[in-house]
């Protein structure tokens, strides 16, 4: 028979930690909304049959809540809950200014 050993108890984490959330950069198509901007994100992949290199564009619906983007800045956006119909995104900052 075995005896019950004393092991302290494992101590539960203080709060919940969040979710590793998407980091995307792309290039600002459009601003013509208030506080959203349209976001083109392009990936680049290799074709699992063929080996060709194939590019796809995405676009993102943006939340940009101080209008401090403008068309054709890049930025990094993340991943957010839903903030309207298509808005999953939101601007963390302009990593460069359209020229």
């Amino acid at each position: 028979m075995s005896t019950a050993t004393d092991k302290p108890a494992a101590a539960a984490p203080a709060a919940p930690e969040r979710g590793d959330r998407k980091r995307v950069i792309g290039v600002v198509t459009s601003d013509k909304m208030i506080k959203t901007r349209v976001v083109s994100v392009t990936e680049q992949y290799r074709h699992a049959k063929y080996g060709k290199y194939v590019k796809r564009t995405i676009k993102f619906h943006v939340h940009d809540e101080k209008n401090e983007s403008k068309s054709g800045d890049k930025v990094l956006i993340i991943e957010t809950r839903p903030l309207s119909a298509t808005k999953r995104w939101r601007l963390m900052k302009v990593l460069e200014r359209a020229v």
